[in-house]
């Protein structure tokens, strides 16, 4: 039962959500998008400034295409969204009928109508949330969520746009060897938010190993020198468990710079919710579990290789006999993690750096000035040679 003159906009609000694979999340205040706010950790309006958890509007999108949506506004929500809503269906061209997005071939792009003002927003197959380039509304395209597609583990950005950009900043400045012109004007060209497809593995590795060890003793008797060898057999049998050791899933993503971006601090690791994507980009894995698992076990055996190799010590040689490691997944949670893309233009040359959307770790290399490098170089030089100058004064002068 939908309180009085209430009941359209709510029933057009059902079939809406119901229906769409584009997502939205409207403020209920103003009827302006809502996106996902690092710092509070919630979805803000930036219109009206109104905040609501990730579980109170996750509710309304995580919902098979003909569920009905159960989602109770009270009196004050209602009355402002009444207004926001009838110009936001009131368009004859707003349909949620299946056809209303088109579907090219497996390998090319897909097309889906913004719901917010019409235009039409290309992907690529792999893209899961962005933003309008019309209106910049951020959009979660639902069915790239969904079955085997669905994460499992979402770590939100803890770090908000202009805090990274300052960081940014502040970091350039720390490099000796930047060029001094590097940060003096906002030569930042874009910053984007993304979160990247990673795979959490949980490993168990087993490792044997054999040796033969030596220690030499070397001791005098009268005018005789003695070297005493005495040989180890040894052996170390190791099982390790290995917790959501990470694997990025992305084929446009550098693996190297990846890698260095770790660790995150999976503490803060959440249950998947759509809302947490709002206002960033998101893509789907390009590889699966599977298929990134040897590059796993790899990483993994040589945790276990160089933990067997460390419980050997106090031996003059060692020499490995026999060695055996396996490991072995258990299990391989899909995850996003947070990724802050910072292009930087100097010099008519794009630079391109990685943050760290959680710890604020910042992956990149910036231009080094030749001058400077140059100044660097002459003052080492000159300095080692005023030192070399004044030792051999001091010898000469001891000589003497």
């Amino acid at each position: 039962m939908y309180p009085k003159g209430q009941s359209s906009h709510r029933a057009l609000l059902d079939r809406r959500i119901g229906m769409s694979n584009v997502v939205h999340y409207k403020c209920p205040n103003c009827g302006a998008d809502m996106a996902f706010d690092s710092v509070s950790g919630m979805l803000r309006c930036d219109s009206c400034g109104r905040t609501d958890n990730i579980e109170h509007m996750a509710g309304m999108k995580d919902l098979p295409r003909d569920a009905e949506v159960k989602y109770e506004m009270n009196d004050e929500d209602i009355q402002a969204a009444n207004s926001a809503f009838v110009k936001d269906f009131a368009d004859p061209s707003d349909t949620d009928e299946p056809g209303y997005y088109h579907t090219f071939g497996d390998n090319e792009a897909h097309e889906y109508h913004c719901k917010n003002c019409g235009a039409v927003i290309i992907t690529e197959i792999n893209t899961a949330a962005t933003t309008c380039s019309f209106c910049g509304a951020g959009v979660v395209l639902a069915d790239r969520l969904s079955g085997i597609l669905a994460p499992s583990k979402v770590i939100p950005f803890s770090i908000s746009k202009e805090q990274a950009q300052e960081a940014f900043k502040k970091w350039c400045r720390r490099g000796l060897l930047t060029p001094s012109d590097f940060m003096t004007a906002d030569r930042i060209k874009n910053i984007t938010g993304m979160y990247i497809p990673f795979w959490l593995y949980d490993l168990n590795g087993r490792g044997e190993l054999e040796a033969t060890c030596t220690r030499v003793r070397t001791y005098t008797r009268g005018d005789w020198i003695y070297t005493e060898t005495k040989y180890y057999h040894v052996y170390r049998k190791v099982d390790l468990n290995y917790l959501r050791v990470p694997c990025d899933a992305s084929r446009k993503m550098d693996d190297k710079m990846m890698d260095k971006l770790e660790p995150y601090r999976y503490e803060n690791l959440k249950d998947f919710k759509m809302p947490y994507l709002v206002g960033f980009i998101a893509e789907k894995y390009d590889y699966t579990d599977n298929e990134l698992l040897p590059r796993v076990k790899e990483r993994v055996g040589s945790y276990v290789d160089s933990y067997l190799r460390s419980t050997i010590n106090g031996y003059s040689s060692v020499h490995i006999n026999r060695k055996n490691i396996n490991v072995i997944k258990k299990k391989a949670d899909y995850a996003l993690m947070p990724v802050w893309m910072v292009c930087y233009d100097y010099r008519q040359t794009e630079h391109i750096f990685l943050m760290n959307g959680q710890t604020g770790k910042i992956i990149g290399k910036p231009p080094l000035s030749k001058a400077k490098i140059a100044m660097w170089f002459t003052a080492i030089t000159t300095g080692s040679f005023i030192i070399m100058q004044l030792i051999s004064r001091l010898l000469g002068g001891a000589l003497l």
